[in-house]
């Protein structure tokens, strides 16, 4: 009766890279929690970009996608170089190489399991390994060529992979989103855009079914770029020329389209380990052998087996420390996973003191008071803000009572955000002195607003949200852009994430006029 349960077992239990693969899928998106309340973590770790493809606009993640942040410094490349970026960029490559895609990447650890379903696979051939330099085409045309071209001719971001083609995006960035009840009203969003996108979500996860990794092999401009690294990178597959004979068997036993160990296609996930006869394969950081064959490598003493296997504990008991410790700091402690830091109590609303000649028929402060709740809903009052906005000056938002007031949520980064602003501004031109207006810049600064306003021209007031107070008082996820209309007693009528157009701007005007 044992020995089925053991034999069972033996035949099941994960490996030792498949631990890995689920620890760095967890460890990208620690922030749990975002899939509970649907909002994005906006906290200090998306300054810094993980190493696997992971969109950035997963509740969960934690840290800005290395692909996103390519081509969000090239869309900057009008303002300044994405030195920070690039350097982080090769600093993974240098030390890493392919080795993230096959121990590291959360979306190669996707495909994975999606080879997993019983079907008749495609094996690989010369239209397999032709396929595979497209990635390099996307990478030069969508990862550089579009986003420098918009920064540079139209003065806007758009990252083109992140927008048009990533599957990696759509899965967890909006569907992630959507499938939180608290975010149904996103789907007003969704568009033409938004089905393509979904379609080729779809066709890749199919062709994954059937085709072992087919994004990684033949898509993902990510990889294209971990591959570059791939000849000198310093953690990957090694190969022991003395012992090898040149036998050609770890080239057919990968699914990879690798013309040999170690090239540009090659994932360093360590499985043509098995099928060398002569152990000749090895996965080495440098001179320390960390994954070795059945039978000892060159150089190993007797007790270099048991020597890793010790080392092996100690490091994951390491790594599992370090993961709780991000959990617990990313759901609990954190201040921007709390909604931002504490803000000082709101004070009660003093009265609007003005001197109406007794000639005029201006209305008294008084007509403008509301009784309604406190809240972000329309037909509930929102709880007075101030902003010191970029020009010195400071917004109060109960200084705008008797004017129709508009709230704009946006950033440099968000290409729909950049897009509506000149609507905003024409609205607020034709309407000047009968309307108050501000753009709340997020709180994830990529690239300085102050510089990017300043050659615009827009006669509106900006402000940065430093600590999110604003964006929570409206009930926002971190999903831009977002527009709120207040009509004259300050109470909502409009509240919602997407774009607006011009004439929406105008009729929500003459909505919140009556």
């Amino acid at each position: 009766m044992d020995k089925p349960k053991a034999s069972w077992w033996q035949a099941h239990r994960p490996t030792t890279r498949r631990l890995i693969q689920l620890y760095s899928a967890l460890l990208h998106n620690a922030c749990v929690k975002g899939f509970i309340t649907g909002e994005i973590y906006k906290g200090s770790g998306k300054y810094l970009c993980a190493p696997g493809l992971n969109c950035y606009s997963c509740p969960a993640a934690v840290g800005a996608c290395p692909l996103g942040a390519i081509q969000n410094a090239l869309a900057s490349a009008d303002h300044r170089a994405g030195w920070y970026v690039l350097g982080i960029v090769l600093l993974y490559g240098v030390i890493l190489g392919r080795t993230i895609c096959g121990w590291l990447c959360p979306f190669g650890l996707v495909q994975e399991l999606l080879d997993k379903i019983p079907t008749p696979k495609l094996r690989k051939s010369r239209l397999t390994r032709a396929l595979s330099w497209l990635k390099y085409l996307l990478l030069a045309v969508f990862v550089a060529a579009v986003p420098l071209w918009y920064a540079l001719k139209e003065g806007i971001p758009l990252p083109g992979f992140c927008k048009y083609i990533c599957p990696a995006g759509t899965l967890e960035g909006a569907v992630g989103l959507l499938a939180n009840p608290a975010n149904e009203g996103m789907f007003g969003m969704l568009g033409a855009l938004f089905t393509r996108k979904f379609v080729i979500m779809t066709a890749i996860g199919l062709a994954c079914v059937f085709c072992y990794r087919a994004f990684c092999r033949f898509l993902c401009p990510l990889g294209a770029i971990y591959g570059l690294f791939n000849r000198f990178n310093i953690v990957g597959v090694k190969v022991d020329d003395g012992r090898c004979n040149r036998c050609g068997a770890c080239v057919r036993a990968c699914g990879m389209d690798v013309r040999r160990v170690g090239d540009h296609e090659c994932i360093h996930c360590g499985k043509c380990m098995a099928s060398c006869s002569r152990g000749a394969i090895s996965v080495k950081a440098g001179s320390v052998t960390l994954k070795a064959p059945d039978m000892l490598c060159a150089g190993d003493s007797a007790g270099a087996p048991a020597r890793r296997r010790r080392t092996g504990r100690v490091l994951w008991a390491a790594a599992l420390a370090l993961l709780g410790l991000a959990l617990v700091w990313f759901n609990a402690l954190d201040p921007a996973g709390k909604g931002g830091a504490p803000r000082a109590p709101v004070e009660a609303e003093a009265p609007i003191e003005t001197e109406t000649p007794a000639e005029t028929d201006a209305p008294a402060a008084e007509d403008f008071q509301s009784d309604a709740p406190v809240g972000h809903e329309a037909g509930q009052r929102l709880e007075d803000f101030t902003l010191t906005c970029f020009d010195g000056t400071e917004f109060h938002l109960a200084d705008a009572r008797g004017k129709v007031t508009f709230i704009n949520f946006w950033a440099t980064h968000c290409t729909p955000c950049i897009q509506e602003l000149p609507y905003f501004d024409a609205l607020y031109r034709a309407h000047e002195g009968d309307i108050a207006m501000i753009a709340v810049h997020s709180s994830l600064v990529t690239k300085d607003p102050v510089e990017f306003l300043a050659d615009k021209g827009f006669s509106f007031p900006f402000a940065l949200d430093s600590d999110d107070a604003v964006t929570a008082l409206a009930g926002g996820t971190g999903t831009l852009p977002q527009t709120v209309v207040l009509n004259r007693r300050g109470e909502v009528v409009y509240n919602k994430i997407g774009s607006v157009t011009a004439e929406l701007l105008e009729a929500l005007y003459d909505e919140a006029s009556r």
